[in-house]
């Protein structure tokens, strides 16, 4: 499988499993061409192209030739410079790994991350927000992120890549998108009536027993065992953590329990004062599942996957 097939393979995953509807994306896809048609010469230069056939601009083909054929995996939640090393140490020792695989975004993709927060507010219209309220409240949080991203040394990681002769690429959004629908599905089958019923769901799954264990698996931030859940909402997409007036848009709008990866203090705050309950399945075990399930994909194709940084690996072959 060359690296060009896997990162197909990611972007097509990610719509698959994208919470707006493939009209929506079409539509943003179709805008992007548009925006890059009425640029002259040296604009189009500067434009990234691929945002004219992948809407994850977190994800994104970081070094390598995209006509490399893969024979092995380093993937983990976090890679940068020391996980580049480590795959050099590998491949030293005789292990046929030519790629690096992070979910966080590194380089471009992380310069990027705030592109992809405009899904947010198509996340909050399906569970009842307004389109216009919701496109009002994340503009103010994508800019916020923007300058938070805009100081960094965004290449680092990729620079040791590309010295070290391996491919190397992200994918964020469309595994967020695959845990998202993955947890989502799970929960609206086993119907938890209470928060610890939910939790109780969610050690169901391996990836989270499997951070009980090192202690970081699901619990309730905000409400407490006994207090039912109501419409349960798995949000875990969108590139990170929203505004802190969409939880209590959310809870205007019928929703009882969210499930996220994590929440910031002031959010947790205003989840407290809108009596919206809170339950967090963890950071690293959400982005392990979603992970695991692009990485399913490749090791059904032949490729070794080889985890680190701490990604739970689970295989559901």
């Amino acid at each position: 499988m060359k690296l060009e097939d896997i990162y197909s393979l990611a972007i097509e995953l990610g719509i698959q499993n994208d919470p707006r509807e493939s009209a929506a994306i079409e539509r943003l896809l179709e805008e992007a061409k548009k925006a890059y048609d009425k640029l002259d010469a040296d604009e189009k230069d500067l434009f990234d192209k691929e945002g004219l056939r992948n809407p994850y601009a977190d994800t994104r083909i970081l070094a390598g030739d995209p006509g490399l054929e893969i024979t092995g995996i380093l993937a983990g939640v976090d890679l940068e410079a020391p996980e580049v090393l480590l795959a050099d140490r590998l491949k030293s020792a005789g292990v046929l790994v030519n790629m690096l695989l992070t979910h966080h975004p590194e380089g471009k993709a992380l310069a990027g991350l705030p592109d992809v927060m405009a899904m947010q507010a198509d996340v909050w219209h399906k569970q009842g927000v307004p389109i216009n309220i919701g496109d009002a409240l994340i503009g103010g949080r994508m800019k916020e992120v923007y300058r938070t991203l805009l100081p960094l040394n965004h290449n680092r990681s990729v620079d040791a890549a590309k010295l070290l002769n391996f491919a190397f690429m992200s994918c964020h959004t469309p595994a967020d998108n695959l845990v998202t629908n993955f947890v989502q599905s799970h929960l609206d089958e086993r119907d938890p009536l209470k928060l610890k019923e939910v939790v109780d769901a969610l050690l169901e799954i391996p990836e989270y027993r499997a951070a009980a264990k090192d202690k970081t698996g699901p619990m309730i931030l905000v409400g407490d065992g006994e207090r039912r859940a109501g419409k349960i909402v798995v949000d875990m997409t969108g590139g990170t953590e929203g505004p802190e007036e969409s939880i209590a848009k959310l809870a205007e709008a019928g929703v009882g329990t969210v499930v996220q990866m994590h929440l910031g203090d002031k959010l947790r705050k205003k989840a407290e004062k809108s009596k919206l309950n809170v339950v967090i399945a963890g950071h690293i075990a959400s982005d392990s599942i979603g992970l695991n399930l692009f990485l399913d994909k490749l090791e059904a194709r032949g490729i070794s996957i080889y985890p680190c940084s701490g990604l739970y690996r689970i295989s559901r072959q």
